[in-house]
C-alpha cells in the first residue's frame, strides 16, 4: 500500500505546487485514507507489543501529522531529502569528538549550515567558502555590512565558479 502512493506521488513530482496539491487529493488522498483504515482494521489483529503493532500504532498516532502533504503542495511526502543532506554529519560524528566546546559546536554548526544552504542553491562548497574567505577580510574595517547581501548564496552577484552547472549544460 506504501509502495502505491509512493508511486504516486513520484508522477506528481514536477508539478507546480497547487496542481500538486490537487492532483494529490485524487489520486494519493483515497490511498492514503486507504492505508489508515486498513491499519486500523488490523491493529487488533496482530500481536500486542510485537513490532507491527507499534508500527501500526505509531501511524495512527502520528496521522494527521502524516497527512500534512496531502492539503499543502509545497510539503514533500516524506523527509528523506533532509535525511540525506544531514547523512554526511551523521557518519562522520565520531571524528567531531575534538569539538569538545560550545564555542567549537557553534562553530561547526555555523559551517555545516554554510555547506548545506550553498548545497540548497546549487553552489560548489569548495569554491564558496574559498569566494567567502577572500572576499570578507576585505571589508574588515566596514561599519556598513550591506555587502553581506552580495555573498548570500542566492545572490546573483556571486562569481560563475562558485556555481555548479546546470543540468542542462553538462553533456
Amino acid at each position: 500500500m506504501i509502495q502505491a502512493i509512493y508511486r504516486e506521488e513520484k508522477q506528481l513530482k514536477d508539478l507546480p505546487a497547487g496542481e500538486r496539491k490537487n492532483r494529490r487529493q485524487l489520486s494519493v488522498r483515497p490511498l492514503v485514507e486507504a492505508y489508515f483504515t486498513w491499519v486500523r482494521e488490523n491493529l487488533p489483529k496482530v500481536p500486542q507489543k510485537s513490532k507491527t503493532w507499534e508500527d501500526f500504532n505509531y501511524s495512527l498516532n502520528q496521522e494527521k501529522y502524516l497527512k500534512v502533504f496531502l492539503d499543502d503542495g509545497e510539503v514533500p511526502m516524506d523527509n528523506n531529502a533532509a535525511e540525506q543532506s544531514i547523512r554526511g554529519f551523521c557518519i562522520g560524528k565520531k571524528n567531531w569528538v575534538m569539538i569538545d566546546t560550545i564555542a567549537g559546536a557553534k562553530s561547526s554548526a555555523i559551517i555545516y549550515s554554510i555547506a548545506e544552504t550553498a548545497k540548497a542553491n546549487n553552489l560548489k562548497p569548495y569554491d564558496y567558502f574559498e569566494y567567502l574567505l577572500t572576499e570578507i577580510p576585505k571589508h574588515l574595517e566596514d561599519t556598513d555590512r550591506s555587502f553581506l547581501d552580495d555573498l548570500l548564496p542566492w545572490s546573483p552577484g556571486l562569481p560563475a565558479n562558485c556555481r555548479k552547472p546546470d543540468k542542462s549544460e553538462v553533456k
